[in-house]
């Protein structure tokens, strides 16, 4: 068995509060009764909510990636899984993926109404959030992962190449903007 293999390959320090962010910009539209300016405050807010929305996107595309790089790997421990040995609940680990969902459905719509705009996300944004959470649920939260063996990825998620994985994501890593993983979506063909 070899030395052992990060459960977080860096993606920690970048990652951001997307339902903090989205109840703060929602909180800040509401404060006005007058459409109009909520119109305006919306359209000074959207494009930030796109950007934390697509950086949590990122950070989920990344973390299959990690896995299907691990699973490549021979045997070897999983170390610094700050989730091993927790106790698993399910509506708690899918929280934050089943707001960015609902984020998804809804978003539009606030184009639509705030804007007078159409507003499509790309086929593979619901693919990936609905393979992410299918990927926390059945790994239970990651609470029993003590081996790359132990981690099981989507069935429908295939990735070829996975051994390459690595370096992408050390770039990524580097740059801090886990939105770049979003170009990478295809690897893993959701």
């Amino acid at each position: 068995m070899g030395k052992g293999l990060e459960f977080d390959p860096g993606f920690a320090p970048h990652i951001l509060v997307f339902e903090g962010t989205v109840d703060y910009i929602y909180r800040d539209i509401n404060k006005f009764k007058n459409f109009s300016q909520k119109k305006m405050k919306f359209r000074q807010y959207y494009k930030k909510l796109l950007e934390v929305f697509y950086n949590n996107l990122g950070f989920y595309i990344g973390c299959l990636l990690w896995a299907a790089y691990v699973k490549t790997q021979e045997e070897q421990d999983i170390i610094n899984n700050h989730c091993f040995g927790k106790e698993y609940n399910e509506d708690e680990n899918t929280y934050e993926t089943d707001f960015l969902i609902r984020f998804a459905e809804l978003f539009p719509k606030d184009m639509k109404y705030f804007l007078g705009e159409n507003y499509e996300f790309d086929e593979y944004v619901m693919n990936t959030l609905k393979q992410y959470r299918e990927f926390l649920c059945i790994n239970k939260g990651f609470v029993d992962t003590k081996t790359n063996s132990d981690i099981k990825l989507p069935e429908c998620v295939k990735y070829k190449d996975a051994e390459t994985f690595n370096d992408i994501i050390a770039e990524i890593v580097q740059s801090g903007d886990l939105s770049r993983f979003n170009k990478y979506h295809d690897l893993l063909s959701l």
